[in-house]
């Protein structure tokens, strides 16, 4: 039954991110925390999102703009090292506050306060008009990549920052699209191989046919919802899917998720 719960939803997840404006990451994150431990549920994640990414780096690779990789990808691929590893620490911080709901005992950890509040700030970043609207000057370029790849690092959430910094780069569709994905994979390799080291993979590893599961029904959901949406973004769908995002933030900074 399992399977099918995580098939179905990572199939509505990956789908969504053509209809919401959200990245792969931003909701399959709080989708695999439903089945896997928080720590384990980012190494899934990560793992489901360079999958993806290297599907669209056999298609894109042709554009990718060698310079603005330099100098937007360098800065990504250190911080990234340094947000991933600030996550172990994180990771093995300890609670914050143990409290009970009934029978149920809860805890407040500072990865679920970290992880929620970042998931309430970049749900609100992707839907805010203002932040849209921000013009970010060219010669920020290696700070967009400092701080893409320090929140990548993190919790996975990069593309907000990345899209931001990029879109001023004075690239063609195609070379945007390039070099954006391969950034991504530059953080996603770097946060996973902290990740290995710092999280607890060996419990990812006890559950690989639900992974390899939630890699599939990404892939598929990926490719149907691009199919569906082509270039058309439906706004009730993005403020719905933000909405939960803030209400999930929201469950993991309590400690109830």
């Amino acid at each position: 039954m399992e399977y099918v719960l995580v098939a179905l939803t990572v199939l509505l997840g990956a789908g969504l991110t053509f209809f919401s404006g959200f990245g792969l990451g931003t909701l399959m994150l709080p989708v695999f925390s439903l089945f896997f431990p928080l720590p384990v549920a980012i190494g899934a994640t990560a793992i489901v999102h360079v999958s993806n990414n290297l599907f669209k780096f056999g298609l894109v690779y042709k554009h990718i703009h060698v310079m603005t990789l330099l100098r937007f990808g360098i800065p990504a691929l250190v911080c990234a090292v340094i947000g991933s590893s600030l996550l172990g620490f994180i990771n093995n911080s300890g609670t914050i506050y143990t409290y009970s709901i009934g029978t149920k005992q809860l805890e407040m950890t500072y990865l679920k306060m970290v992880i929620g509040t970042l998931m309430v700030f970049f749900a609100w970043v992707d839907l805010s008009q203002k932040f849209s609207g921000v013009a970010i000057q060219k010669k920020y370029l290696s700070v967009g990549g400092a701080l893409s790849g320090f929140f990548g690092g993190i919790s996975g959430h990069q593309g907000a920052f990345r899209s931001a910094f990029l879109t001023k780069a004075g690239l063609t569709k195609e070379q945007f699209i390039g070099t954006s994905n391969v950034i991504a994979l530059v953080i996603d390799f770097a946060r996973i191989g902290i990740y290995a080291k710092t999280l607890d993979f060996v419990a990812l590893s006890n559950e690989k046919h639900l992974l390899l599961v939630g890699i599939v029904f990404a892939f598929i959901g990926t490719y149907f919802g691009k199919e569906l949406l082509h270039k058309t973004t439906l706004k009730g769908i993005q403020k719905t899917v933000g909405l939960l995002l803030f209400v999930l933030g929201g469950l993991f900074i309590l400690g109830l998720v």
